[in-house]
């Protein structure tokens, strides 16, 4: 997901003013995706110049309001009906590092056996946040990173279970 969606889809919901945007970003990706306020100013203005947003003037605080355009809309639609390929997403770091470690002639069981401590721990709070979350939105993007963690936990278990193999 990109920010520039992320807010989008917010505005579609009504306007809103930059920092209103950030705390609810954050709140519908169960703080899974941290924002800082830069980040919220700088992909407003760019929404601005290509015409998906457009200033609203201010609320009753004087902080200046953000509206979804037609063009916004149409850019959200289409976002919502586009699936996401495997290609579009971040190259994953541990599987890369776990390759090169076998390349190296590092221990993989080691890596893997810290990897796994690591995990468990980020698994074990996912867990207590997802008890604590007080949204369907937040509960989805917990759900999403506890069922990635522990596919996380079985795939280095493999890792561990061909290495050994592989110095048999």
């Amino acid at each position: 997901m990109s920010i520039r969606h992320g807010l989008l889809a917010l505005l579609h919901g009504g306007a809103r003013y930059g920092y209103q945007l950030r705390v609810e970003f954050e709140a519908s990706t169960g703080a899974a995706w941290p924002l800082n306020i830069g980040q919220v100013y700088t992909t407003l203005a760019r929404l601005e110049r290509d015409g998906l947003v457009a200033p609203g003037g201010e609320d009753d605080q004087g902080r200046a309001v953000y509206t979804i355009t037609e063009a916004g809309r149409e850019e959200l639609e289409h976002w919502f009906g586009t699936p996401v390929a495997q290609t579009d997403r971040p190259r994953d770091e541990l599987a890369i590092k776990i390759a090169m470690a076998v390349s190296a002639g590092v221990d993989v069981a080691e890596v893997v056996q810290t990897q796994r401590v690591a995990t468990m721990r980020a698994l074990q709070q996912l867990t207590k946040d997802k008890r604590a979350a007080d949204g369907l939105a937040q509960r989805l993007v917990l759900d999403s990173l506890i069922f990635k963690a522990e596919a996380e936990q079985r795939w280095l278990d493999h890792c561990e279970a061909v290495s050994k193999e592989k110095n048999r």
